[in-house]
C-alpha cells in the first residue's frame, strides 16, 4: 500500500485507460474482504503475512534506493512515521478479525467510517468543516446504529465484529492523521518503508504473544493470503495512486467507496454470504453519509489512505 496523494479537486470523468485502471482497482480491493473471510488462517495471522509480504516486496528495493534521505531523518520524522505505523497495525489488527465475526459487508462499510472519524480528529484540531460534512457524519451514524442493530438481533459474535470494524475505522483515521504529519518532511517511498514495517513488525509481536501459529496453513491458504495482498495493493491501491496523475483525490475518494458494495457483492456470489435485509437500510445510509462526507472536502484536506 501506499498513500494516495492529493490532486486537484475537479470531478471530470478520467481518460479512458485510467478509468479501466480504476475498474481493476476497484476489483482488487472490493475482492480483499471476502479473500480474507475465506482464509482458513488466524485472522492476525492473514494481517501479518499481508503487511510483510506487501512490505517486503517493496522495502528492499526503497531502503536501497533512499538511503540518503534514511540517514538524513530526524527523530521526529523517525517518530511520527513509526507511530502511523502502530496505528496500521491497530487498523489490521482490527479490521481483519472483524471479517471473521461479522458479514463482509458490515465490516467492510463500518470500516469505511474512517473518514468520518478523519473530520472529526480534523474538527477537533481546530479545522473547520464545511456544514455539509457534519451532515453526512449524522446520516453515516444513523447508518451504523442500524447496522449494529441489525447484527446485534443475529448475534453477539456479529455485533463484537461491529465493533472491531469500527475501531479498524478510528485506527485508519489516526492512521491518516499521523502519516500527514509525517509526509510534510519525507517522501512517500521513505515514509511507507518505516510505516509498514512497523506495522509487519506490530502485528508479529502480537501474533507470537496470542500464540497465533503463522504457519502450517493449507496450500490454499497460502495462496489466498497472497493473492490478497496482490488484489489489495498490487492491482488495487497502487493502481489508485496511478490514475491520481489525471483524476482528483476527490473522484478517487468516491470511487474507493463501491468497494462496499463490491466487496458484499463478491461475498454474496463466492461465499453465499449476503447480509440481511434488515441490514440493508443502514448499509445504504451509511454509504450516502460516506459519499456526502467525501464529497463535501476542500482543497488541501487530508486524502483517503489506502487500506484494506
Amino acid at each position: 500500500m501506499s498513500r494516495i496523494e492529493q490532486s486537484h479537486e475537479s470531478l471530470t470523468l478520467p481518460p479512458a485507460r485510467d478509468a479501466g485502471l480504476l475498474a481493476i482497482a476497484l476489483a482488487g480491493v472490493s475482492a480483499s474482504g471476502p479473500i480474507m473471510a475465506a482464509t482458513a488462517a488466524p485472522a492476525l495471522a492473514i494481517a501479518f503475512w499481508r503487511n510483510a509480504l506487501g512490505a517486503g516486496s517493496t522495502g528492499l528495493f526503497v531502503g536501497l534506493r533512499h538511503r540518503a534521505e534514511f540517514a538524513a531523518l530526524d527523530r521526529r520524522g523517525w517518530a511520527v512515521a513509526s507511530l502511523a505505523g502502530v496505528f496500521l497495525a491497530l487498523h489490521f489488527g482490527t479490521w481483519v478479525p472483524s471479517i471473521k465475526l461479522t458479514s463482509v459487508a458490515s465490516a467492510t462499510a463500518l470500516v469505511a467510517t474512517q473518514s468520518v472519524f478523519t473530520g472529526l480528529i480534523a474538527a477537533a484540531a481546530g479545522r473547520r468543516l464545511p456544514r455539509i460534512a457534519w451532515l453526512g457524519m449524522v446520516l453515516a451514524i444513523i447508518g451504523t446504529a442500524l447496522i449494529a442493530g441489525a447484527d446485534f438481533g443475529i448475534s453477539a459474535r456479529a455485533l463484537a465484529g461491529d465493533g472491531l470494524a469500527l475501531l479498524g475505522g478510528i485506527f485508519a483515521a489516526a492512521y491518516v492523521t499521523a502519516g500527514a504529519s509525517a509526509r510534510r518532511e519525507m517522501s512517500t517511498s521513505a515514509y511507507t518503508t518505516i510505516c509498514y514495517s512497523v506495522c509487519a513488525l506490530g502485528l508479529l509481536v502480537v501474533c507470537l504473544a496470542a500464540r497465533q501459529p503463522l504457519s502450517g496453513y493449507s496450500g490454499k491458504a497460502w495462496l489466498l493470503i497472497l493473492a490478497v495482498t496482490v488484489s489489495a495493493q498490487l492491482l488495487g491501491h497502487s493502481l489508485f495512486n496511478v490514475v491520481l496523475r489525471s483524476v482528483s483525490a476527490t473522484f478517487v475518494s468516491l470511487t474507493i467507496l463501491i468497494e462496499v458494495p463490491g466487496a458484499a457483492l463478491i461475498a454474496g456470489l463466492w461465499l453465499d454470504q449476503w447480509p440481511p435485509l434488515s441490514a440493508i437500510p443502514g448499509l445504504v445510509l451509511l454509504l450516502a453519509g460516506l459519499i456526502v462526507v467525501v464529497r463535501a472536502r476542500q482543497p488541501g484536506a487530508e486524502p483517503v489512505p489506502d487500506l484494506d
